[in-house]
């Protein structure tokens, strides 16, 4: 098994992302989304990424692309991720986005099942 990682595109600029589905959130550093809609969060949660402890103050509203296909999803703007498997991180896709999207993951063969974010049609109740 192994994570997984892949080059998508965030704000119209290429970043390296692990998708993580131990993660709730989905973080993207800072300097990826500074122009990105923020909302401040009145009651900040408190949560424990890669090691470090930080206070999830506002997010974003971002628009990306994973394999060239469009998505849009709420980010936590932190000012550093850490390396994962060689690669300096710009993104780390959560479970949230994940399950809005229906990403799902392979580990075995390190790819994603896309079928959701190509298909784009959702039942809601």
């Amino acid at each position: 098994m192994s994570r997984i990682i892949k080059e998508i595109e965030v704000e119209g600029k290429p970043a390296v992302a692990v998708f993580d589905t131990g993660a709730t959130f989905t973080y993207v550093r800072s300097p990826l989304i500074s122009q990105a809609p923020r909302k401040k969060i009145t009651r900040p949660a408190h949560v424990i990424l890669g090691g470090q402890e930080i206070d999830i103050k506002e997010l974003c509203i971002i628009e990306g692309k994973i394999e060239g296909l469009d998505f849009f999803a709420d980010a936590v703007p932190v000012n550093d991720l850490a390396r994962a498997d060689g690669h300096d991180l710009d993104a780390l896709i959560g479970a949230i986005t994940m399950e809005r999207w229906e990403i799902k993951l392979d580990p075995k063969s390190g790819q994603l099942d896309l079928e959701g974010l190509r298909r784009r049609e959702f039942t809601e109740y």
